[in-house]
């Protein structure tokens, strides 16, 4: 009885990990702030439920078909050949089945209980990082990060489509900021990891350009990052709230990023960058988030 229990439980925890529980987190926040924004601190809770719901299904959808996808590259990498595909735990299809039906009815709960853009940006959403990312970009060419990074920008203009039913400029800014964000927070992990795709025969920067001009994009990134995230106050979308923290949380990135490219790459410089690229832009639309419910109230 007990090993039958700890089997499910087991089994329970892989599908749980097929969708990337973490990134769709991630996913969900800046959804919920492009919502909060776009509602000008006041959203329906109902409104928020439904869009919350539907595009987390997406982001695991998503996740899911990834895995899918990945399987036999997943093998060949130390840091994923312990997930449940490749170490058999799961038979591919249940990650197919899985990743279709949740888009299904991610598509299903957007296009009926929001609305049909959110539902079709949704969808767009997978099909850009499953088929444009996965399957031909990271397979073909070192520009993948970049071009991928569009998938994982649109989180917040699905939260301002939802509230309005258009993808106006503002939603565009948040676009911009999560779209510069991605290259250098996936490039610290891919220089660690960069033998680790070469031996998987993906054309990460790093294993085409090298370690030094990965470095120097990092920085270029990082460096623009600030500005294009302050122009949220200057195009009067959030106050001095947002942007001080803009400013502070910017100069932090940069400094790390900075002591990161001048030394040596070790697991501890790793994770101490990509961890704080994701405080970065997690206190970035917390922050937007908290300006724009001081705005509300006053």
């Amino acid at each position: 009885m007990n090993a039958t229990i700890t089997a499910v439980r087991t089994q329970a925890s892989d599908f749980f990990e097929l969708c990337k529980p973490r990134i769709t987190l991630l996913v969900l926040l800046t959804t919920f702030t492009g919502m909060w924004l776009a509602g000008g601190g006041s959203v329906s809770a109902e409104l928020v439920i439904y869009t919350l719901i539907g595009t987390g299904l997406a982001s695991a959808s998503s996740g899911a078909l990834n895995n899918y996808v990945d399987r036999e590259v997943d093998k060949l990498m130390a840091r994923t050949r312990t997930r449940a595909l490749p170490s058999a735990r799961l038979f591919p299809q249940q990650a197919l089945w899985l990743g279709g039906l949740l888009s299904i009815t991610s598509f299903a709960t957007l296009f009926y209980l929001v609305n049909p853009l959110t539902a079709y940006l949704a969808l767009g959403t997978t099909f850009f990082y499953v088929v444009i990312y996965t399957i031909w970009l990271k397979r073909s060419t070192p520009l993948c990060t970049e071009i991928g990074g569009v998938a994982g920008a649109l989180p917040p203009v699905i939260g301002w489509a939802a509230v309005t039913n258009d993808i106006s400029w503002q939603a565009m800014v948040m676009f911009i900021i999560m779209f510069i964000w991605q290259p250098p927070h996936f490039w610290a992990l891919a220089l660690l990891r960069a033998e680790e795709y070469k031996r998987a025969n993906l054309p990460m920067l790093p294993v085409v350009s090298g370690m030094e001009s990965t470095k120097f994009r990092m920085l270029l990134y990082t460096i623009i990052l600030i500005p294009v995230s302050t122009t949220m106050f200057w195009l009067n979308l959030t106050g001095p709230i947002y942007l001080t923290a803009a400013i502070v949380l910017g100069a932090i990135y940069l400094l790390i990023t900075i002591d990161f490219a001048r030394k040596p790459i070790t697991h501890q410089s790793t994770k101490r960058l990509f961890g704080y690229s994701i405080i970065y832009l997690c206190g970035l639309f917390v922050f937007i988030f908290a300006d724009c419910q001081c705005n509300s109230v006053l």
